[in-house]
């Protein structure tokens, strides 16, 4: 079964369940089941008991993010707790006229918290969610725009745990260096430059089309379905600075930390430290000491007690379990699907390998085959890892504009794919951060996302054929901005006919 088409089906099965019966839980369950099966020749027992060895594997591999995750949502109890987020929101409101304002406002916060998705989705979240409340952005539209801010915004930024990822992927002594080469993909990841495009035209021209028109229509009459308990009590008497330091300081910490475990102490230069840097851990790092500034911040004056300090870390920790299990999870199904089991790397190797010689067409295919990849298994970062190497198997470091390019292929479609997939571990946080039911973001997003990677596909074509990056996204602007004009001119005939 290994490196075969049966691969695909713990995924397929997964992601089919989780949309059919909308319980993502037992869906990912199910789909981990049924490769441990394939995996073991269909017998029970031991099917169970390889699920669950895997389990613990990929949790023990992962254990820094459950560790941030967890002291994230400590954070985020304590700022609720002591009234910051609701002083913030009183601020927001007082200075954002507008339900466009708001969403606006939502975007550029999502800009600025670049060093981390996870930290990006969180975040955003919780210090929006009551302004865009206010403004009756619904929750399905704000765990976009948090999403299409998210990895769209994290894969072109260069200070990044993601840039991090990319440097990683490319094979050892390949004789290209891995940061200059996510460098040099930056203006060619076109999911990532379109998106941003994308969003920012529906939000001005207050445009929506497909499931989310539809989503927003239903609303009005049925009201929002949303997830999540009905929030921390506020019991101490925080002001927007309680907010906004907290949240710079954790940027400049996890900074910091990123160029400490990359080896900046050591004399090691921040370009190289930010590539070799151990992102996981730097995010605990960050995060466990922004906690601390953060005692030093409200206890001395009062802002809450020390009583409500301690219960914030068993509510932080609450209010994360739903996420925390849905990836882990997700991780067990990506460790099913992995080259030391089912090897659905080794099966997509294979399809790929056989289509080498389309040279032109190859960022194409590239781009498709990582947007399957990572739609199927939820993981951009292992999208990265299976397809760069192939990459540079293929096209050779000969070439770098031709590698550069590909390389930005499998980047775009990788962030698609992780975008749209039900069991992607940014799409789970986007919809924790939201607070909105996970199914119901990712039906909503499905549409925009497919829109946007239309785009990308003929872009993708034209730059292969024309061997230059540019082109290509020329290309892809240009079928962004004939498919928005339809989209607009569709939007005001249907405001008309109401």
């Amino acid at each position: 079964m290994a490196g075969t088409v049966w691969a695909l089906l713990p995924p397929v099965v997964a992601i089919a369940l989780a949309l059919i019966t909308k319980e993502v839980y037992l869906s990912l369950l199910i789909g981990i089941l049924s490769g441990a099966l394939l995996i073991t020749g269909l017998n029970p027992v031991t099917s169970v008991e390889t699920a669950f060895t895997i389990m613990g594997d990929k949790i023990g591999g992962n254990v820094n993010i459950l560790i941030f995750l967890v002291l994230l949502g400590i954070l985020v109890a304590l700022i609720t707790k002591s009234g910051a987020s609701r002083a913030y929101g009183d601020w927001a409101s007082r200075a954002i006229k507008s339900k466009k304002g708001a969403q606006l406002s939502t975007v550029l916060l999502g800009s600025l918290i670049f060093v981390d998705d996870y930290f990006n989705c969180l975040t955003v979240g919780t210090v929006m969610r009551p302004v865009t409340d206010k403004y009756e952005v619904s929750r399905a539209k704000l765990a976009y725009i948090i999403d299409a801010t998210a990895a769209p915004i994290c894969i072109i930024a260069p200070i990044s745990s993601w840039a991090a990822a990319v440097g990683s992927s490319l094979p050892e002594n390949c004789g290209v260096d891995g940061f200059n080469l996510f460098l040099r993909t930056i203006p060619f990841n076109l999911y990532a430059l379109l998106t941003i495009l994308f969003m920012l035209y529906l939000i001005i021209r207050n445009v929506d089309y497909g499931t989310m028109r539809a989503y927003e229509a239903r609303i009005k009459t049925e009201g929002e379905e949303t997830s999540g308990d009905k929030g921390l009590e506020v019991t101490g008497n925080g002001k927007v600075i309680d907010l906004v330091l907290p949240i710079a300081v954790l940027i400049v910490f996890c900074i910091s930390a990123m160029l400490y475990t990359g080896g900046l102490l050591d004399g090691v230069g921040i370009v190289n430290a930010f590539a070799d840097c151990d992102s996981a851990k730097s995010l605990v790092l960050g995060s466990f000491f922004t906690l601390v500034v953060v005692f030093v911040m409200y206890l001395p004056r009062k802002v809450i007690t020390f009583r409500e300090f301690c219960d914030s870390f068993v509510e932080g920790f609450k209010a994360m379990t739903p996420a925390i299990m849905i990836l882990c999870l997700a991780w067990t199904l990506s460790g099913v699907c992995n080259e030391d089991y089912l090897n659905i790397g080794g099966f997509v190797s294979g399809v790929v390998g056989g289509s080498a010689l389309v040279g032109m067409l190859l960022p194409a295919i590239l781009f498709v085959v990582a947007t399957g990849l990572s739609f199927a298994t939820g993981t951009s970062w292992g999208t990265f890892g299976i397809l760069i190497p192939i990459a540079v198997q293929v096209v050779g470091t000969a070439d770098i504009n031709m590698l550069t390019i590909t390389t930005a292929a499998i980047l775009a479609g990788a962030v698609c794919g992780d975008h749209i997939s039900p069991i992607s571990d940014t799409t789970i946080l986007a919809s924790a951060g939201a607070q909105c039911n996970h199914i119901n973001h990712v039906s909503t997003q499905i549409p925009y996302a497919l829109t946007v990677a239309g785009c990308c596909l003929v872009g993708f074509l034209a730059g292969g054929i024309a061997a230059n990056g540019w082109i290509g996204t020329l290309v892809g602007l240009v079928m962004l901005a004939a498919v928005l004009l339809v989209v607009g001119k569709k939007a005001n005939t249907a405001g008309e006919k109401k």
